[in-house]
């Protein structure tokens, strides 16, 4: 791999971060991942706390998924 293949492959790696970070800001407007029912939050006394949004990422992973999917046929 020459220098300028691997300087088209990094642009279009982040012209992709650039497209996955505008999407994701506009559908934070919409859906709100994170706060989902089943992610497990506990918070300290002295400010503290444990947070793991497992059905945020299971829910990522299937749409995810999905879209690979769609996208590898």
């Amino acid at each position: 791999m020459n220098g300028t293949e691997l300087g088209k492959m990094l642009i279009m790696l982040g012209l992709g971060a650039i497209l996955i970070g505008a999407v994701l800001i506009i559908l934070s407007r919409f859906i709100s991942l994170g706060n989902l029912p089943g992610d497990i939050v506990i918070k300290g006394e002295n400010g503290g706390g444990f947070y793991f949004p497992i059905v945020s990422c299971i829910v990522m992973s299937i749409v995810l998924s999905v879209i690979m999917n769609l996208f590898s046929r």
